[in-house]
């Protein structure tokens, strides 16, 4: 590549944020702000600043590695690896049926390659078997935003609406760490005179930056929205009209909440009553106001209705649908929006649309140009998904994903993977995963392909390849086209799967036409030249202009939105042609999407987590992510700039509870749960509560954090209960 400067976009979390690339005459690439791209408005935090570091042969794949007879991973041709794999998956599906194959993906892969991995699956394979970590991230949110609005996108309004609220509560989110630019949000709200509620069991760097912090013991924030609601209804602070015309399901609601009052919740939360009545005052008296929630109240064993009870204190306040309120959810993975759009999960096609739908299966199956009968039902969800490995599922083809590390009962979830007939790992670095593999494929990374992400807003992102890939390295695209040469026969097949992005795209942009997740308007063009387009984005029908109507779940020229006060830090994009939809910034404003245009209130009661501390385990544990470090760590472990700042796992807790253990500051601590036991050295800290313990999930070993989680799956979503576990602590005698 010539030494030109690129603007794309971070490979980290789902702010996307944009940033320049430069290729240096030594071989490294150099990162630049970009400061026209409105999310990050050039900030980058130490993550996205050495994400170069990546590209370096020194620490990544650089051949495709297969297992020898003796066991060990050795290098070998491509063809050599491909065959292998085509074999492999070949074997098992005559020996044992289509569904015997799983595919296992992630969501950080571009759109693009989500979509021709779940075509794969149910094409190429027959399987019904595939899903993604993403389901790990906020399916409990996507499925409470679908009951309640009819649509799921995890915010319906850009960020830059956060700073002009009156108020936001942030429900087990610490963007301080997962998404530090995203801070400034936060910090210009309150510069503008708004409030800033954190709910979480730490005093988090974010928690710091509060007007009030609520500290509920790990698994109760269900009872916490409930006992808001209950105060919001007596105290007279429900907005009445717009229960009557733009909702359902009141009654219901608030007779759920009615029975759980202020004293109750604070005996469930160790939340007071006065700071119950402060967040009330705090989050009603605005005339706009926001939830927002992240992995804390969502990755539970109840997620679903957890996120059902704060989704209902803003349909009671009239705070959803209107201009700078409403719910939204704080995505954590790269293309964890995208991702899950477009047909890696196990129950959906591209464009959002239900697996189990006719309609729907007419319409993609037409677009892949097979039956519709021909395409399996829904699958397992991700946990089941790989606890069936090695029994149900004995081959498996996983991309961008290292389940070993990142799984609840992660030590089981090896034993599974461990058990397999064959395994192949499509992965930029050998993770922990990877290294158990018959087969290992080094595939390209960010700035070396092109393709398209989708953002926490919903705002459809371009990547540009920046630098080219080492020799022997191969993007997932191939991968997908060449094995599916492989495994078609004569049939053909690989001309479903072109190895060009863009080519890609505009086979999904016509898959998702029509659905909840409507790309059709969107090309590689517009994205270049808007600097991202917000979906649903239909493509334009021969006629007028598009003008927004009642029919619409949004209008970005939103008349009450005009009259607000203009954000000077906001960045003007260009608008599209004549005729072309503008894309939908905010959602919601004239109507929900659901069938009757009313959103769902949520009936639902508080219930205990599934496994309480009793005498034999007698403190919750609860986990999460470090500043330094993302995910679980297979990239960010492998920079040393990250390593120096967090070289490592670490139990944090309260320091009555390390005096009754015995415990220093720095002494190995050992974390037992019923499924395991992890060691780590001790962090004493005030700002946990003495009740509860906390662990990054980042590392492998005996530091395994996800040793101890505990696999208990939400009924709707299939999540599983990652925040809160009944542990047991002993000190480690050295």
């Amino acid at each position: 590549m010539q030494n030109t400067v690129t603007p794309t976009h971070c490979p980290y979390c789902a702010l996307q944020c944009g940033m320049n690339l430069t290729p240096a005459p030594d071989g490294t690439v150099e990162v630049g702000e970009r400061t026209d791209f409105p999310v990050n408005r050039g900030a980058l935090c130490g993550k996205g600043r050495t994400a170069p570091a990546l590209l370096s042969s020194r620490v990544r794949l650089t051949s495709p590695l297969v297992r020898s007879g003796d066991g060990a991973l050795v290098p070998a041709p491509w063809d050599e690896a491909l065959d292998r794999i085509a074999d492999g998956l070949r074997r098992t599906r005559a020996e044992h049926g289509a569904d015997a194959v799983g595919v296992f993906g992630g969501g950080g892969l571009t759109n693009e390659k989500a979509y021709g991995l779940g075509k794969f699956a149910r094409v190429v394979l027959g399987t019904s078997q595939i899903d993604y970590n993403g389901r790990f991230c906020m399916s409990s949110a996507a499925a409470a935003g679908t009951k309640a609005f009819g649509l799921d996108r995890g915010l319906p309004f850009p960020l830059e609406d956060v700073p002009r609220t009156g108020c936001v509560i942030l429900v087990g989110s610490n963007p301080a760490e997962t998404m530090p630019p995203s801070l400034r949000y936060f910090t210009e709200l309150k510069e503008n005179g708004g409030t800033l509620i954190v709910v979480d069991p730490r005093r988090t760097r974010t928690a710091e930056q509060a007007d009030l912090h609520l500290a509920p013991r790990p698994g109760t924030d269900l009872a916490l929205a409930l006992g808001l609601l209950h105060l919001i209804v007596a105290e007279g602070r429900t907005d009445e009209a717009y229960i009557r015309e733009r909702t359902v399901g009141w009654e219901e609601a608030r007779a759920a909440a009615m029975a759980h009052w202020p004293e109750y919740v604070e005996r469930i939360t160790g939340v007071s009553v006065p700071q119950l009545r402060e967040a009330v005052r705090l989050f009603c008296e605005p005339e706009a106001a926001m939830v927002l929630t992240a992995r804390g109240p969502e990755q539970q064993s109840k997620g679903t209705d957890t996120v059902g009870a704060w989704i209902n204190l803003c349909l009671a306040t009239g705070r959803a649908g209107r201009p700078l309120s409403g719910y939204g959810c704080l995505t954590g993975q790269g293309n964890g929006q995208g991702g899950r759009e477009h047909g890696q999960k196990a129950d959906q096609l591209p464009g959002y649309r239900k697996l189990t739908d006719p309609a729907a299966r007419r319409h993609v199956a037409e677009v892949w140009g097979v039956a519709p009968d021909s395409l399996p039902g829904p699958g397992r969800s991700a946990y089941e998904l790989l606890d069936a490995l090695g029994t149900d599922i004995r081959s498996l083809l996983l991309m961008g994903s290292n389940p070993v590390v990142s799984a609840p009962r992660a030590a089981h979830v090896e034993e599974r993977v461990r058990a397999l007939d064959f395994l192949a790992v499509c992965d930029v670095v050998l993770s922990e995963t990877a290294a158990l593999a018959d087969v290992v494929l080094p595939v390209t990374q960010w700035a070396e392909e092109t393709g398209t992400t989708t953002n926490l807003e919903g705002r459809v992102l371009l990547r540009r390849r920046a630098v080219d890939p080492p020799e022997g390295v191969r993007s997932d695209l191939e991968v997908l086209h060449e094995l599916a040469a492989r495994l078609g026969g004569d049939r053909g097949l690989e001309k479903g799967f072109p190895t060009d992005p863009e080519e890609v795209f505009e086979e999904l942009r016509r898959a998702s036409a029509g659905g909840p997740a409507d790309y059709s308007g969107i090309t590689y063009r517009r994205l270049a030249e808007e600097n991202g387009v917000f979906w649903p984005c239909p493509a334009p029908a021969d006629g007028p202009p598009h003008t927004a109507g009642a029919g619409d779940v949004g209008d970005p020229e939103d008349a009450a939105l005009d009259a607000l006060p203009d954000d000077p830090a906001r960045a003007e994009d260009p608008r599209p042609g004549p005729g072309a939809h503008p894309g939908t910034p905010r959602l919601f404003l004239d109507r929900f999407a659901t069938e009757d245009g009313r959103a769902r209130f949520a009936p639902v009661s508080h219930r205990a987590i599934a496994e309480e501390p009793d005498d034999e385990y007698p403190v919750l544990l609860t986990t999460g992510r470090v500043v330094a470090q993302y995910q679980s760590g297979a990239q960010t472990r492998r920079v040393d700039e990250l390593n120096a700042a967090a070289p490592g796992p670490f139990v944090e807790l309260h320091p009555r509870l390390a005096e009754r253990l015995g415990a220093a500051e720095g002494d190995p601590v050992a974390v037992v749960s019923r499924r395991g036991r992890a060691v780590a050295p001790a962090r004493i800290t005030t700002a946990i509560r003495p009740d509860t313990v906390f662990m990054p999930f980042h590392w492998a070993g005996e530091g395994r954090a996800n040793t101890l989680t505990n696999p208990a799956l939400d009924p709707t979503s299939r999540m599983p209960e990652f925040k809160a576990c009944a542990v047991r602590l002993e000190a480690v005698r050295t």
